[in-house]
């Protein structure tokens, strides 16, 4: 993995890095743990893997540089937490109405945020998404400009409508709910996702 300048010192100490193409199965066994074995994962992710997510989609991601680990010191689960970031939106991102015009490569999107099972509940999620806000507003690292735009004016994201304990993180750090949107997905069929928004610059 390479890694990045970004550390934290409250509780666990995590580093955040780039999954590499060598890292590739051991990211896909992360995602498989934390579909099968994160509590209430049927009520509010409501992943299944191999629905959502695949083994393509993660792929994808890695080929593409966006796919950020997070390792802590002195742990014995070399991935404490895992995250995609896009450096651009999608179309379906166009019919919000959000709170700052950005062209689609003015964006960073956070996909498939998760938390190792064993390290649940001790805040890494947030942890880490601080880290995304820290990385958004004060710019990028060299070894992170892949993942990381310049010009950067905003971080999206979506969530499902079942997921409550992602909404009150996700606001709790600052994100705004801009509308609803009724997408369907091969693990839920056709359900409402929130679309949430932290604004760097207008």
């Amino acid at each position: 993995m390479r890694m990045g300048d970004m550390n934290m010192n409250e509780g666990l100490d995590i580093e955040l890095g780039i999954a590499s193409s060598d890292d590739c199965e051991e990211v896909i066994s992360f995602y498989k743990h934390v579909a099968a074995d994160t509590r209430d994962m049927e009520t509010y992710g409501r992943w299944i893997y191999g629905l959502h997510p695949t083994d393509e989609m993660i792929k994808s991601y890695i080929a593409g540089g966006y796919m950020l680990v997070a390792s802590a010191q002195n742990s014995t689960s070399k991935i404490v937490a895992a995250v995609a970031i896009t450096p651009f939106q999608g179309d379906d991102y166009h019919p919000i109405s959000w709170g700052v015009k950005a062209a689609d490569n003015e964006v960073m999107v956070v996909h498939l945020l998760a938390v190792n099972p064993d390290f649940q509940g001790q805040g890494v999620a947030r942890r880490v998404m601080e880290m995304i806000k820290g990385m958004a507003c004060e710019g990028t690292s060299v070894s992170l400009a892949s993942i990381v735009p310049g010009n950067v004016k905003a971080i999206r994201l979506d969530a499902l409508s079942c997921n409550t304990p992602a909404h009150k993180l996700y606001e709790s750090l600052g994100f705004e709910k801009r509308g609803v949107q009724n997408w369907y997905a091969d693990n839920t069929g056709w359900i409402d996702f929130y679309l949430y928004e932290y604004v760097i610059r207008r």
